[in-house]
Formats: structure tokens, C-alpha cells, sequence
């Protein structure tokens, strides 16, 4: 694969990998046990190493990104950034050791679950803290705006995020699974997944509303999908992102479905290109 793609990275490397395994005349349902342990990863762990173009965008001590995809009103986008310095600033100062109980914190957003885990390093983890929290990728030349303009969800993760595959969550009981499938949410038992930092997107909605999409890397429910978002204020941008890393926070809306659905329509239909 590198052979014939020099010019790319590990990212688009793996996806063109697991293009092949999503398309290939081998991968088909039968004798597919979805209830096996997924202890076989398509991608080599020699391969997991190569560099990729964006991975300088990764390299400070931010623990989230926020991608700017829409250029068409730069009074409002300069003020959301003022306003997310301002609430990164507040924030910072709200963990100083003098105040309470970070385990106290509570977080905006409903459907919201904790999970921390008991045995964590999360005590020395609060020293090292970065400073700001948020990777703010504002793209300046002509040729990058037009790379990040109205980018999708699913374009983003496979920009800044390394995918993999992982067996798909299981349907409830008395449901079948999806039909037509999609590798997103349920493909022959399996689904696409991303890892790295999370991403927030500010598009020309945020121009109104002064919120972000907030993506998910994997659709944790069945039904729900990978690249996923919903709309979260741009001052609740650093709260949600400490929670998220530090606390264990994760997402799920008690189980219901209140994800954005045209996004996820939008990222389902991109699911199907092929990558060329």
C-alpha cells in the first residue's frame, strides 16, 4: 500500500486498507461469529507507527481539537475563540487546589454518564494539565480552507484520527440487525471506529447558535453510528473536554437515540465512497 501511495500517510494508508477488507470478495457474512472476542486487527502493528501529514496538528498538549470549517463570517468565529479563551481561562483557574473536590465537578449536557475508575492516576493526572486544553485549527491558506470547508464528521475522524474496526455492538433483544448495513453501525457484525482527540466542529450554524458539533469516535448503542455529534455550547467546550479525558465521561443520552440524525446521514452516505 505504501508502495503504491507514497505521497500519503498512515491514515489514508489504513483507510485504503480497510477498504479492501470492507469490499474484499472474502468478507461476507457466512460463518461470521459475531460473538467472538475481536482479538484479530486488520491492520499490521508494524504499520500503526508511520508517520501521517497531520500529525502535527497532535503534537502540543491540547487534548481535543477545534476544527473551524465554515469561513464565511469572521467577527462571530473571532468571538467564539475569545469566548472559549475567556471560559479556558475561568476554568483553569477553577482547578486550583484551593477549590472543590474535582469528583464534585458536575458537567452541562443531559444524558451525560460518569464512569471514573476507582484505582486511577487521576490525582497526578490534575498536575499535568494542559494549558490551553483545546488544539484551536484554524486553516489561514486558500488550498486548506477549501480541505476543512462544511467538512463532515466521518471526513474529520479520518483526517485526525487513526481508525480501526471492532466488533459492533450487539442489537437488543427481539431486533434484527440493520438493513441495508453500513460499516458505521453494523456491517456483517462489525463497525469502523476512530481513535485520537476529540473533535469538535464549528460550522456556519455555530455563527448563530455559538455551539459546536462535539464528534463521537463509535457508536456505543446499537443503531447509533460512528461520527455521530450533537450541539454543545462553546462555553461548556473545556468542562465537557476535562470530563471527558480526565473523568471518564462518556456520552450516551441514558441509552436513547438523541444524536443529530442528519449528520449521521451525511456521514452513512460518505461511509459508501470509495476511497480514491
Amino acid at each position: 500500500m505504501k508502495s503504491q501511495f507514497p505521497n500519503e500517510g498512515r491514515r489514508r494508508w489504513h483507510l485504503r486498507v480497510l477498504e479492501e477488507f470492507w469490499t474484499g470478495a472474502s468478507f461476507s457474512t457466512s460463518g461470521l461469529d459475531v460473538n467472538a472476542p475481536a482479538t484479530k486487527q486488520p491492520l499490521a502493528p508494524e504499520v500503526l507507527q508511520d508517520g501521517d501529514p497531520f500529525d502535527q496538528l497532535s503534537e502540543g498538549q491540547e487534548i481535543g481539537f477545534l476544527l473551524r470549517t465554515d469561513f464565511s463570517n469572521e467577527d462571530a468565529w473571532q468571538a467564539f475563540c475569545s469566548n472559549l479563551r475567556d471560559s479556558e481561562r475561568e476554568f483553569a483557574e477553577a482547578l486550583q487546589p484551593d477549590d472543590s473536590n474535582t469528583e464534585e465537578r458536575t458537567s452541562p449536557g443531559q444524558g451525560i454518564r460518569m464512569e471514573a475508575e476507582e484505582d486511577s492516576d487521576s490525582d497526578n493526572d490534575m498536575d499535568s494539565i494542559p494549558t490551553p486544553l483545546i488544539n484551536v485549527v484554524n486553516p489561514a491558506s486558500t488550498e486548506d480552507r477549501l480541505i476543512f470547508n462544511k467538512m463532515s464528521n466521518l471526513a474529520a475522524l479520518r483526517l485526525l484520527n487513526d481508525v480501526d474496526i471492532r466488533l459492533s455492538p450487539s442489537p437488543p433483544p427481539g431486533t434484527t440487525r440493520i438493513d441495508p448495513p453500513n460499516r458505521l453501525i453494523d456491517q456483517a457484525g462489525w463497525q469502523e471506529i476512530y481513535s485520537g482527540m476529540n473533535i469538535w466542529i464549528y460550522d456556519t450554524l455555530s455563527n448563530v447558535d455559538h455551539c459546536v458539533r462535539l464528534v463521537s469516535q463509535q457508536g456505543n448503542v446499537y443503531g447509533t453510528a460512528t461520527g455521530d455529534s450533537w450541539r454543545a455550547r462553546g462555553t461548556h467546550i473545556c468542562d465537557i473536554q476535562f470530563n471527558i479525558i480526565y473523568l471518564g465521561m462518556q456520552i450516551d443520552f441514558g441509552g436513547l437515540d438523541r444524536w443529530d440524525y442528519v449528520e449521521r446521514k451525511r456521514n452513512l452516505d460518505e461511509a459508501n465512497w470509495r476511497i480514491t
